[in-house]
């Protein structure tokens, strides 16, 4: 899923962002990233942003 539809859809995806480090939300890239792409630029666990995130 792309990072912009996240923050649409989920209105705590933001501050998990955040959280984990990945401050860029509203650069270009968050408009076709998608969370995987994210994740592996930030050198962070998808599965941890997505048990955050599912919580």
């Amino acid at each position: 899923m792309i990072i912009s539809d996240i923050l649409k859809q989920n209105k705590q995806a933001e501050n998990v962002f955040k959280e984990m480090g990945m401050m860029c939300l509203g650069c270009p890239a968050s408009q076709a990233e998608s969370l995987k792409d994210a994740c592996e630029v930030h050198n962070i666990s998808v599965d941890e942003v997505l048990d955050k995130l599912n919580k």
